[in-house]
């Protein structure tokens, strides 16, 4: 969940923007859910691996809901260059990155783009590379701080990296006494699952997800306590390390870990209760959705309900002591990026839910919890055909979203 969530609303808007501080009536009734058809799950399709089987019922398939909350979709502003992350600055603009640019903008809530900002690094826009997520620091309205993930080359390959720097505004944005924060290690010459969100938790700290870029050098790294790959990690925003991370009590371990075997966690968000959950990309089958608790191994390539690309075999189970599981998968994936913990008010019915981006599932997912379970599930948008990379939660309660495009889209859904 983005920070700028938890500011208050008398900050939130200047000006008199449209899409920004539209009063909600207090007294408007709150949609109820409408189960689908004798609780059939929603259709997914064939499974890429039926012989993996759930833990436990409902860890997939969940029975399909229809929300009675009307919403409306506005495109908002378009032309982003493989846009991957925004967040929302306390005057109602925006800070968006675009991966395939390497860059981020100012975005006004009627779509108006600044330049692209001066003073940041370089990066490297290969493959799944780029510039990645974005974050106001903890202190941003009086520190102008900013953090942002990227892929950063390196001598003999490259690597996530995390920075932060001031934000100076105007004309032509720029960041200044830019410093990186964080280098995952080792260097490694791979294209493939940096993973790089970030999320701030209540108490300041700042969570990263690093990949375990993909080839099996990479992938079997997940599992080792030395290696940043496969892992979230735990710093500070100035990115000192706390000293009860777990990693620091494993064998060799590196003191930024929190926890590990994670394949490609590309989103990850707060609840109301402070618990951190995640949607991880699976290979052929096996997305997940992890409540991430410190020094918990999540299985990654141990245990999983995917397999190849290619078809062969990964894992002999789902299943292993130790071992993690998902609150949630889905087979056939739905390629999930982007996520919100939903705390708004525009849409009361959807309160405790998670909204998930799904890029091959060309969709807005909508996952009810009753506690950590699934209890349903629904697909919006569907009729768009669009990928989308990012999902945030306006001030204001809207819904935001970025399209996964080189002509890429930011899209605001409201109630109607």
């Amino acid at each position: 969940m983005k920070r700028s969530i938890l500011l208050a609303a008398s900050a939130l808007c200047l000006g008199a923007a449209p899409a920004c501080g539209q009063a909600q009536n207090p007294e408007q009734s709150v949609p109820r859910e409408e189960p689908g058809a004798a609780g059939k799950p929603v259709e997914a399709g064939i499974r890429s691996a039926p012989e993996l089987k759930p833990a436990f019922a409902g860890q997939t398939r969940a029975p399909a809901v229809k929300s009675a909350a009307q919403v409306q979709v506005a495109e908002v502003a378009s032309g982003f260059n493989m846009p991957w992350a925004l967040a929302f600055v306390p005057d109602g603009r925006m800070l968006v990155t675009e991966k395939a640019a390497g860059t981020i903008r100012i975005v006004t809530p009627r779509g108006d783009k600044s330049a692209p900002w001066s003073g940041l690094p370089d990066v490297d826009v290969r493959g799944q590379g780029g510039m990645m997520d974005v974050e106001l620091g903890p202190d941003f309205e009086r520190s102008r701080m900013v953090c942002f993930s990227y892929a950063e080359p390196r001598a003999g390959g490259n690597g996530l990296a995390v920075a932060r720097g001031r934000l100076q505004d105007g004309a032509a944005p720029r960041l200044t006494d830019m410093q990186v924060i964080f280098r995952a290690q080792p260097t490694l010459d791979s294209t493939m699952h940096f993973g790089g969100r970030l999320s701030f938790a209540p108490d300041g700290m700042l969570f990263v997800t690093l990949g375990e870029r993909s080839d099996l050098p990479g992938r079997v790294q997940a599992q080792k306590p030395d290696s940043h790959f496969g892992k979230t990690v735990r710093i500070r925003a100035d990115g000192t390390v706390p000293p009860d991370n777990p990693g620091a009590r494993l064998p060799g371990g590196r003191p930024e870990i929190w926890s590990w075997g994670h394949r490609n966690a590309l989103a990850q968000g707060f609840d109301a209760q402070g618990r951190l959950w995640q949607v991880e990309m699976g290979p052929r089958g096996g997305d997940e959705l992890n409540l991430v608790q410190a020094g918990k191994d999540y299985g990654w390539p141990t245990i999983g309900f995917g397999k190849e690309y290619s078809g062969a075999p990964i894992h002999s189970t789902s299943q292993a002591d130790e071992m993690e599981q998902p609150r949630y998968y889905w087979d056939p994936v739905i390629s999930p990026s982007g996520m919100v913990v939903y705390r708004g008010a525009m849409f009361p019915a959807w309160k405790g839910n998670v909204l998930v981006g799904a890029l091959s599932g060309k969709a807005l997912v909508r996952l009810v919890l009753d506690g950590d379970r699934v209890t349903g599930e629904e697909r919006l948008l569907t009729e768009r055909g669009q990928r989308i990379r990012e999902v945030a939660q306006a001030p204001d309660g809207a819904i935001w979203l970025l399209t996964d495009d080189a002509n890429g889209k930011l899209l605001r859904l409201s109630a109607r």
